[in-house]
């Protein structure tokens, strides 16, 4: 019988493509905040950005399975990408929770440019009504507290980007080595980004 993970945090993104910052962010934040399972949660559309991803959604959800094989606390969700318009986080934290076991503690991954953003995000209050963040430093900033909001700052840098993969494989730069091996054979085989 299957075990009800209790402390879940939800990490929604383009992933487009899922990079290795991406997964050293879950696996600090899995060691740090002794979570039992991270949620991948790709956007259809994120209300932030002005242009939807490069990749379709399945060729994203397949990128992350690759770079995610093996990773037992890993899980993938199409919640978002089955949806119409732009995905809230409010909204995914909301039907996480309520599908979720009452005694589960919610958590949400986010860098620092996001934190430091925060009143932007549509219902900003509710999803901090609901999940603790999980913040990740970027570029040598670290998250400050804010009052009223629960927050926990990983420790370490996270290298990468997913919009520095892209540039480098049109650049014709070196770019497999910020991805793994299962998401750059996705990439090469697909023939995504231009490669």
């Amino acid at each position: 019988m299957r075990k009800t993970p209790r402390r879940v945090a939800l990490f929604g993104g383009s992933f487009d493509p899922v990079h290795l910052g991406h997964v050293a962010i879950a696996r600090a934040a899995v060691a740090q905040a002794g979570l039992d399972r991270v949620i991948f949660l790709p956007a259809r559309q994120s209300p932030l950005k002005s242009v939807g991803p490069e990749a379709s959604g399945a060729m994203r959800e397949e990128m992350l399975r690759a770079a995610l094989a093996g990773e037992a606390w890993a899980e993938i969700s199409d919640w978002e990408l089955e949806r119409p318009g732009p995905s809230y986080s409010w909204e995914a934290a909301q039907h996480f929770r309520e599908a979720g076991e009452a005694d589960q503690e919610w958590y949400w991954l986010m860098g620092v440019d996001q934190w430091e953003v925060l009143e932007k995000w549509v219902r900003w209050e509710a999803l901090a009504n609901g999940v603790i963040f999980l913040v990740f430093g970027r570029e040598g900033r670290a998250g400050r507290p804010r009052e009223g909001v629960r927050a926990q700052f990983l420790e370490g840098e996270f290298e990468g980007s997913s919009s520095e993969v892209r540039a480098r494989i049109r650049g014709g730069g070196a770019w497999w080595g910020l991805v793994g091996e299962g998401v750059a054979a996705v990439i090469r085989r697909a023939g995504l980004y231009g490669v």
